[in-house]
This record gives structure tokens, C-alpha cells and sequence, in this order.
């Protein structure tokens, strides 16, 4: 399937921060403001979402779905907005997919950024329409949160990668690697990235809004996991095996696991996280790269959903080949 590519932004275009899933606690505002902060010394124009007003909610959503569903809605069709950007993850997206004016996003393609529960927003997106979605970081937890107990040579490094990545009509190349990257099974492999939450994937595969299978051919599979138990992630890596996508996939990225219980050593009697991957991979020969910073372990590398990317575990590096936006 063909990606379809957000509109550069330019010094000066306005970013919305919107409640696409959990509400705003009172606690986090500084956070929401830092973020801000961040997203103009960017050069942008900053807007809060009406929804965003601490305290309001429903149940564990910022809003009944329908509300969610009409306030992104609105930012779609809104030729002012420019690029939206999730708060927060949370339990809210499977709740108005069906609601989502996919027409607006085709006529007037933005980026959308998040991950967590916004994961399962951009391969709905992805789906319908081929939309790059920006599996990047959030506004509080991520911008606000992550982005100032980071280093500053990391903040900096990140800055930069994010304001090319959603301004410049160039590749990235190479995403900034660290220590922590993992060759779990060598090899080399080039393919369009898609991706999230690993439970997400899980999930969408459920609704008429899953990325069909063809979207999986030759790709590199990205995910991540928070919370649960080691024993979810091999099961939601066999739903992928039962759908088809593990046979059609040519690479797969794992982000940091964040707070999984049973993940241990074969000292402990418990399976590592590549241990559990490669058992369900079973005789599959495809490049595997492990402990990738992205999703709920801290400050993230932006993964374009949709974007091609080339993969060679054994060197530990990923880049990307495309530009994500375009004028």
C-alpha cells in the first residue's frame, strides 16, 4: 500500500495538543507546560485542546468518545492546525475509530504524533488511509517529562532529529544508537516500518480497522510493551503469527520492555525478552534488533509508520530513507 505524507511544517505553524485518549490530571500540568515550552523553542505556535482542561474526564477518558472523536475531528478539517500532538496514552482509541473523519486526513494529510494507546490510532489511520503516523513521543509524559531528565546533549540531539523530521523533505539516515541496542538474530533487510504497541496490533487485528495484510509485506515490525506479564507478549506475538504477519514481515524492531513481570535470565528460569521473540519467531530468518529507544522506557526515537527504513541488526543501526513530510 502506498504511505501518504503529512505537509512540512514551517517556523510559525501551529501544533495542537489534544486528549486523544487519557484525561489531564491536575498533577501533570507542569509537565503540559513544559511540553509547550519544548514545542516552541521548535519554532511553533502552540495550542492546547479544549479537552485539556485538568480534572475533566470520563471515567479513565478525557471524554466520552464521541467528544474525543469530535475535537480530533475538528483539528483535522482546521486548515490553521498543522500538526497535533497526543497529551497522553491511555484507554480511549478503540472507542471512536468509527467515528474518525478519515475523508478530512486525505484531503489535508498532518502529523500526528503519540504512542501508547495512539499506536492503535495510527495503524487505523495508516489503514484507511496510508497516513505516515509519527509513533514519537507524547506531550506530558514524553516532551514534558522524559525530554528534561534526559541529558542535555541527548534533549538537543532530539530537538534536532524531531524538528527535520516533521519540517524537512530529506531522509534522516541513521537513528542515533546507543549501548542498550541488542543484535537478537542477524541480518539485513530494507521495508516500510509499522508498528506500535505490541497489544495494539494485537487488538486492531480484531476490527475492520486493521492495516491489511499486504501492509506487513517485506516490512520491519516495530513494538513495544508496557506492563502485563512476559507471558502477554507471547501470546500477542502468536496473534501476529495466527494473522500472517510474521510470515510476511522481513525485519523486526523491540523497543525497552517497561515494567513487564516474568522477564528474567536463563540464571533466574525465566525467560529474556529475546528469548521469547525468537521462540516465536521459531525458524523464521529475519534480522531482529532489540532494546531500541522508543514507546513508555524514556525520551523516544521517532518511528514513522509507513516511513521505508533500512535494518542491520548484526551492526546495530536503523535508518530512515525517506523524507516524512512533504511540501
Amino acid at each position: 500500500m502506498r504511505s501518504l505524507h503529512p505537509r512540512a511544517l514551517r517556523t510559525g505553524d501551529l501544533v495542537v495538543i489534544a486528549a486523544l485518549s487519557g484525561p489531564l490530571h491536575a498533577q501533570y500540568e507542569p509537565g503540559l507546560d513544559h511540553a509547550v515550552t519544548v514545542l516552541r523553542d521548535m519554532g511553533f505556535r502552540v495550542r492546547r485542546s479544549p479537552l485539556l482542561e485538568a480534572g475533566q474526564h470520563h471515567w479513565w477518558l478525557a471524554a466520552r468518545p464521541e467528544t474525543i472523536a469530535a475535537e480530533l475531528n475538528g483539528l483535522l478539517r482546521d486548515p490553521e492546525v498543522r500538526a497535533i500532538i497526543a497529551h497522553d496514552g491511555g484507554q480511549a482509541v478503540l472507542g471512536y475509530l468509527d467515528l474518525i473523519d478519515y475523508a478530512a486526513i486525505t484531503a489535508d494529510p498532518k502529523p500526528i504524533l503519540g504512542y501508547s494507546d495512539i499506536s492503535l490510532l495510527h495503524l487505523a489511520l495508516h489503514a484507511r488511509t496510508g497516513l505516515v503516523g509519527f509513533h514519537a513521543d507524547l506531550a506530558t509524559p514524553g516532551l514534558g517529562t522524559a525530554w528534561p531528565a534526559a541529558t542535555a546533549e541527548r534533549r538537543t540531539a532530539l530537538e534536532r532529529l524531531y524538528r527535520t523530521l516533521l519540517t524537512e523533505e530529506k531522509p534522516i539516515g541513521f537513528l542515533p544508537s546507543t549501548p542498550t541496542w541488542e543484535c537478537w538474530r542477524p541480518g539485513r533487510a530494507e521495508g516500510r516500518l509499522i508498528g506500535g504497541v505490541i497489544n495494539r496490533i494485537a487488538l486492531v487485528q480484531a476490527t475492520p480497522y486493521a492495516p491489511p495484510a499486504e501492509a506487513f509485506d517485506g516490512a520491519i515490525l516495530f513494538w513495544e510493551e508496557l506492563g502485563g506479564q512476559a507471558s502477554y507478549v507471547w501470546s500477542y506475538l502468536h496473534v501476529l503469527r495466527h494473522a500472517g504477519i510474521l510470515d510476511r514481515i522481513a525485519g523486526m524492531v523491540v523497543g525497552i520492555p517497561a515494567a513487564i513481570e516474568g522477564l528474567g535470565t536463563r540464571a533466574t528460569g525465566l525467560p529474556a525478552l529475546s528469548d521469547i521473540v525468537l521462540d516465536a519467531l521459531g525458524d523464521r530468518d529475519i534480522p531482529v534488533l532489540g532494546n531500541v529507544e522508543f514507546g513508555h522506557a524514556g525520551p523516544n526515537l521517532p518511528m514513522p509508520l509507513g516511513l521505508r527504513a533500512a535494518l542491520d541488526a548484526e551492526a546495530r543501526t536503523l535508518s530512515l530513507l525517506e523524507p516524512a513530510v512533504r511540501a
